[in-house]
């Protein structure tokens, strides 16, 4: 079902994941403007023809695709627009591609990163299964790079606002007459957006620290008037400032909570992961790693704790001083 926010047609699309439906959207201007697509699955595809026919649009009818970002829920069935060019930020699109070199590479990081994280061996077999949900990801690459800043080409009302963390390249859009944004998943109702590991753009640069970048495109909103947020998933938030202040507080603390384990005892990232969450870690274990992780980013950042000497290829993490914050654990979703 269509539903219509100020002149923009969301649609709903099912997806084989553990967050469910996705949500794109239409924008009818100089020319038609779909952004995101779904998954690519045959109940996508279906539910997002049908629902274009529901604002007598067809998939030949679309001009340009954006892209929030390159998760497989949110841009699938690009390959389904032939003639629509695709917009976004070059950052994700190794990921569409997936050549092989990129692929290779992939591996040998989070291979690295899982030995640096103290993951026992057993668990690497997870480096494989990572690329499953990529089937569900179009292969395609990006025909146009949008500039951070610049208006979206053929409906200019909106501005490209760069809103990186949960993935590197995550766009947004701002329409600043009415104060309304496409977020993507920068920032959903009900469910904290993990800002997820992903590798460098060459063996040459630093990891990318994503909990650290998420919280400065958060931060960046409190600077403009927002009215509501169309979000990637879940109900339209219409207190965007007020959620965002709620979700770096609670960031805090559980960085807080971290650094009170460790002040107990320094361990590795992945013991610390076990203890966070002790009855999701092993179903959602690349989710809780990249949330175990941020926390230490964060809390290096902050100069409260240290990553001292290795034990074996695992580094140790140890608070420079002590405090004490409930336990917590939280399901992790995307």
């Amino acid at each position: 079902m269509v539903q219509w926010h100020n002149g923009i047609a969301q649609l709903t699309i099912p997806t084989p994941f553990a967050v469910g439906d996705v949500h794109v959207y239409v924008i009818k201007d100089e020319k038609n403007t779909l952004v995101d697509t779904g998954p690519k699955t045959k109940g996508a595809w279906k539910a997002l023809k049908d629902q274009l026919a529901e604002i007598d649009l067809e998939p030949r009818d679309i001009d340009q695709i954006v892209l929030t970002h390159h998760h497989p829920d949110h841009s699938g069935l690009i390959e389904q627009f032939g003639r629509a060019d695709i917009l976004g930020f070059k950052e994700g699109e190794r990921f569409l591609l997936r050549e092989e070199a990129f692929m290779e590479y992939h591996d040998s990081f989070y291979e690295t990163f899982f030995r640096e994280m103290g993951l026992p061996q057993s668990y690497f077999v997870l480096i494989e299964k990572m690329r499953e949900p990529l089937q569900a990801l179009g292969k395609r690459g990006i025909d146009r790079e949008l500039k951070a800043g610049g208006q979206l080409p053929y409906a200019h009302d909106w501005t490209v606002l760069p809103t990186p963390g949960h993935s590197q390249g995550h766009l947004s859009l701002y329409r600043k007459l009415d104060g309304m944004l496409i977020g993507g998943d920068l920032l959903l109702a009900k469910i904290s957006s993990n800002p997820l590991i992903e590798p460098p753009f060459s063996v040459k640069q630093e990891r990318p620290i994503p909990q650290l970048q998420y919280n400065e495109s958060l931060k960046s909103l409190l600077a403009i008037p927002i009215s509501s947020v169309l979000p990637g998933h879940g109900p339209i938030v219409l207190d965007a400032h007020s959620l965002i202040s709620q979700r770096l507080a609670k960031q805090h603390e559980r960085a807080l909570h971290v650094k009170s384990l460790l002040a107990e005892n320094p361990d590795t990232a992945f013991n610390l992961c076990v203890k966070l969450f002790p009855s999701v870690y092993r179903k959602q274990l690349g989710l809780t790693l990249s949330e175990t992780m941020g926390q230490l980013d964060y809390l290096l950042a902050a100069g409260e704790i240290e990553r001292s000497h290795k034990s074996g290829d695992a580094w140790i993490y140890k608070a420079l001083t002590t405090a004490k914050e409930p336990l917590y654990e939280e399901e992790v979703n995307r």
